[in-house]
């Protein structure tokens, strides 16, 4: 079944569109969610409510790539999950990724005083599509899908010193980038 199918299935409420959906995304979704969350009874809440989220969110909304509409609503939920079990005691997998970054991409006050988010969005979206394919499946394996660097090495077949090496220059690349586009680090 098609994507353009399965969100013409949710603009007629169908229920068979949760179940399309998870035929043709759920493996997807749980690895997605899985990769954040490290556990699989909590990938299997999140999965549970990104088809809740795509039920309320369709229609009226008509995504165009309903692959990305799904990872994103699947990420945020997976995160936010991440967040409020850790509110107090921040560690894990998610702080080091976004700890990794701090210096690179701007804090989010000054990212809201210097650059709308879809701008720095655009941006990292550019940035991300100029990087060779190996350096672009390692930078989004660690800072999209938060695989820790021994997973992206065995994933890819490669060193863990390569992996590590990878992310410090594609960083130092970002963080050029970043300030040759004019955006405060």
């Amino acid at each position: 079944m098609t994507d353009n199918e399965m969100i013409e299935l949710y603009f007629a409420r169908s229920e068979s569109a949760i179940e399309e959906t998870d035929r043709k995304y759920g493996s997807f979704v749980r690895s997605l969610t899985y990769g954040i969350l490290g556990s699989a009874e909590d990938s299997e809440e999140c999965v549970n409510d990104t088809y809740v989220r795509l039920w309320e969110l369709i229609p009226p909304e008509r995504p165009e790539r309903f692959r990305a509409f799904i990872a994103r609503i699947a990420r945020n939920l997976a995160l936010n999950m991440l967040e409020r079990m850790s509110a107090k005691k921040r560690g894990g997998r998610y702080a080091a990724c976004y700890d990794e970054l701090s210096e690179t991409i701007p804090s989010p006050d000054t990212v809201e005083k210097a650059v709308e988010d879809k701008e720095l969005s655009g941006l990292l979206d550019r940035f991300v599509r100029s990087l060779a394919r190996e350096k672009q499946l390692i930078f989004l394996k660690r800072y999209w899908y938060m695989r820790a660097v021994s997973e992206i090495a065995d994933e890819m077949n490669i060193s863990e010193s390569k992996v590590k090496m990878s992310l410090h220059r594609t960083r130092e690349k970002l963080r050029e980038f970043l300030e040759k586009e004019g955006v405060r680090i």
